[in-house]
């Protein structure tokens, strides 16, 4: 990280840190994360390695095409592994890398921030 798009904190009296710059790390995962379906798909895979059908059932509206995509996109960032069983039919599993596990405290905040704050659409 360099100091060009590094965040640069400005510290409170608490000893927390205000974020006062852009930072392109940032702005890059927000860009993949606010994508449709993905927070979702990555919620469902915290619980464990899911087959594609299975995540496929987990997430309402969610069509083929676009979990394969987004699948992808998460696997050339490192968040997501595939993984092939060597078994008879060959089975394919999706799991979170250690990056992709790591995401789940940010995750689990913004659960607890939607069920305290967001108001479900009618």
């Amino acid at each position: 990280m360099t100091g060009e798009s590094a965040i640069k904190e400005k510290r409170n009296g608490r000893g927390q840190g205000r974020m006062t710059e852009y930072c392109e790390q940032y702005a890059q995962l927000m860009a993949l994360l606010s994508r449709r379906w993905t927070g979702i798909i990555l919620r469902v895979l915290m619980s464990g390695p899911h087959r594609f059908n299975q995540i496929l059932a987990a997430v309402p509206s969610l069509s083929d095409p676009l979990l394969t995509q987004r699948l992808r996109e998460m696997e050339a960032k490192d968040l997501v592994r595939r993984r092939v069983l060597p078994e008879s039919p060959v089975r394919v599993e999706y799991e979170l890398t250690e990056a992709g596990r790591d995401l789940e405290q940010a995750v689990r905040a913004l659960s607890d921030w939607a069920s305290k704050w967001w108001t479900p659409a009618r």
